[in-house]
């Protein structure tokens, strides 16, 4: 990555490499809440020259350090060493300068500050709009706050405060320190940064440095106890685990109803409905509970009324919300924006995946309305003449394509013409087909016999209209999707791949498309691609034309694992493995090119984001696939198929939230190389395990 960012509850800081935020500011570097950037300028020099860089540090993602260095050549160097973390909504940062030169030195360091308080969208030059207007810095002793009127009439404020004497503030935000150091003597100072509005506010006393980051990283020590842990003699599915459930700490949040992930950053650190529903699936067998706060998050902003400026509907679930000025204001429609068609469905695949592994009826029954304003939203959309879940952009500002590829060029017929809306994308139809056939039992344990016998024969009513329109014989696979004209959209593609994890599609189809998946033209080597390389529009440097996308993998690896296809489930999680060790810190990107692995290293996506929340959370289904699991709470059974991957003998997964307890498993491979001994360590579940 060309940038650090590290991010703690509403805040996240994005700086360069050296740590700063410069004056020429294209990149949208900033401290940002709210998506808001409540600091625009965070530049050091050392006798007015910037410092050379010496090392940059973000392997932890909730802190980033920098090593930097002014040097007169052939007599000695100043190092500067800055460490910056961000807890109880203050950014803390600490700058020490050390004298490496053989006598005392003089020099003065300077801190430049600015704050434009822009919108997130007028960052990234997503929108324009009309905004409100700066009033001023104010300069006290030893801190300095600038001012901002919004045009929401919103007071936004950022504080900046330091604990060393003797700093001389000028116009414009700059703190200078005249020092003098003896040789090899350290001098520090501390700045805590606070971002301030109506609903943002810092929480607890200033801490001193030391004991702020004592405590960030104690949460992140509880936070890896409470979730399953994992050891085996691969050490590279270990750090990558590792890596991923520490990004997962990293990109949560909570907006007033439980923790939820936000999307990635930097662009995305807002509670999504898809990304977050399928994250939240992901992250079910390391605790189910994390699922509830994403739940009762998207269940507090379900759809009311029909609203074309948002795309919102009666029922229907929000595809992302922001909390920016120019959404204050209304010049934008993501106070949430409802423009996906899959979160619906997804929020009720996610109630009853939650029930499978916890038999937590309480909570289906808590959210009951809003399940049943789904599933209205859901037969409304597939009454309207197709019979299938279809989509149609409403809002002018809104997304043309609406499932999870929802870049204009997505969908896409063999003569190169992109498909009319409405649009009826495969993988939803196989969302519809398992919310109902999951939510039928649960209102059966409701009392509704009624109900349950109406979404189970819909369910199976679906499958067979499915089966009959999307399956393409010549390809021995499932088309992406049906346009407006009820045509197959003919791509070979990822999508159809989510099928596998709903169960719809018939045996022998279920296992074609799996294979027809893993031939050369999707399967890269590093993992399947999301359009095949003889499809028109193929392109591998695109964003959903011939790219891989961890995540999407991950959706289908949960199905391969339901299957028992554990070839094929093997290959892609030892080609994913194989691609992690290219990336920094070995963490997954959002995406990365569809170049043959042949090439000897994958190709980095040039803009994606990093971490993001879903490619995290897919080293959390490397471990269900590998161990075969799948709890059901109905029949109070766990299924264990386990395998391993080439390279790895052995695996121990402990703690894992089932049921009213905890399973802790061994998985070793026999002395014949492909079979494998369980032993199970701990069974307080009140479920039998069946292997």
């Amino acid at each position: 990555m060309d940038y650090r960012v590290i991010k703690e509850g509403e805040l996240f800081m994005l700086s360069e490499l050296n740590g700063d935020i410069g004056r020429d500011n294209e990149q949208g570097h900033g401290l940002y809440a709210q998506d808001t950037r409540f600091l625009s300028r965070f530049e050091l020099e050392v006798d007015g020259a910037k410092p050379m860089l010496l090392s940059s540090a973000g392997d932890k993602s909730y802190v980033a350090s920098f090593r930097l260095i002014k040097e007169v050549k052939d007599e000695g160097a100043i190092e500067v060493t800055r460490d910056r973390f961000i807890y109880n909504g203050r950014l803390y940062e600490r700058i020490a300068f050390t004298n490496y030169f053989p006598r005392e030195i003089a020099f003065d360091a300077s801190v430049s500050f600015d704050a434009d308080f822009q919108d997130m969208f007028l960052v990234r030059k997503y929108r324009t709009g009309d905004v409100g207007k700066m009033e001023g810095v104010v300069v006290q002793d030893q801190e300095m706050t600038f001012r901002y009127l919004g045009a929401d009439q919103v007071i936004r404020q950022t504080r900046i405060s330091w604990d060393a004497e003797g700093g001389q503030v000028y116009t414009g935000g700059t703190v200078t320190f005249l020092l003098s150091l003896k040789i090899q003597e350290t001098w520090s100072v501390t700045f805590q940064i606070v971002p301030m509005a109506d609903k943002l506010l810092p929480t607890g006393k200033p801490l001193r440095f030391d004991e702020g980051l004592q405590r960030l990283e104690q949460s992140y020590e509880a936070w890896y106890a409470d979730n399953t842990r994992i050891a085996s003699d691969s050490p590279v599915f270990n750090e990558l685990y590792r890596r991923g459930v520490q990004d997962l700490r990293m990109l949560t949040t909570d907006i007033g109803y439980g923790d939820t992930t936000v999307a990635g950053l930097p662009w995305f650190a807002v509670p999504f409905g898809r990304d977050s529903l399928i994250t939240s699936l992901f992250m079910l067998p390391i605790n189910p509970r994390h699922a509830v706060g994403t739940l009762r998050t998207l269940a507090a902003y379900q759809g009311e009324k029909v609203d074309p400026w948002r795309d919102e509907q009666p029922g229907k679930i929000m595809h992302e919300i922001r909390f920016g000025e120019l959404v204050t204001t209304q010049q934008s429609p993501f106070s949430p924006y409802y423009g996906t068609i899959d979160s619906t469905p997804l929020f009720l695949v996610l109630i009853g995946e939650y029930y499978r592994w916890t038999g937590d009826l309480s909570l289906v029954q808590e959210l009951r309305p809003n399940i049943t304003r789904a599933l209205d939203y859901i037969d409304a959309s597939m009454r309207s003449g197709s019979g299938f879940m279809a989509y149609k952009q409403e809002a002018d500002k809104g997304f043309p394509n609406q499932g999870w590829k929802d870049s204009a060029n997505s969908i896409m017929h063999e003569n190169g013409a992109y498909a009319d809306s409405p649009i009826a994308l495969a993988e939803v139809q196989g969302y519809v087909y398992q919310a109902k056939h999951s939510l039928a039992p649960l209102f059966e344990l409701m009392g509704e016999p009624e109900t349950a016998r109406r979404l189970a024969a819909e369910a199976e009513e679906l499958q067979a209209r499915f089966e009959s329109a999307y399956w393409m014989e010549d390809e021995q696979c499932y088309a992406i999707a049906l346009d407006k004209d009820l045509r197959q959209v003919r791509s070979v593609s990822s999508n159809p791949g989510h099928l596998l994890m709903s169960g719809m599609p018939e045996a022998s189809r279920a296992k074609a498309q799996a294979v027809r998946m893993m031939k050369p033209d999707m399967f890269n080597g590093y993992g399947i691609r999301t359009m095949s390389t003889q499809s028109t529009g193929y392109y591998p440097m695109s964003y959903h034309n011939g790219s891989v996308w961890p995540h999407d993998n991950a959706m289908i690896l949960l199905g391969l694992g339901k299957l028992g296809l554990k070839q094929e489930a093997e290959q892609v999680i030892s080609g994913l493995l194989d691609a992690s060790v290219h990336f920094e810190y070995q963490r997954l990107p959002e995406l990365f090119c569809g170049h043959d692995a042949g090439l000897g290293h994958p190709v980095p996506y040039p803009t994606t984001c990093s971490p993001q929340a879903w490619a995290a959370g897919t080293s959390i289904v490397f471990l269900q696939a590998m161990l075969g699991l799948y709890p059901d709470a109905l029949r109070r059974e766990i299924a264990l198929s386990p395998f391993l991957v080439q390279g790895m003998n052995q695996l121990e997964a402990t703690h894992i939230a089932i049921g009213g307890g905890h399973l802790s498993v061994r998985v070793t491979r026999n002395a014949d190389g492909s079979t494998f001994s369980v032993e199970i360590l701990e069974n307080t579940t009140g479920y039998t395990v069946v292997e």
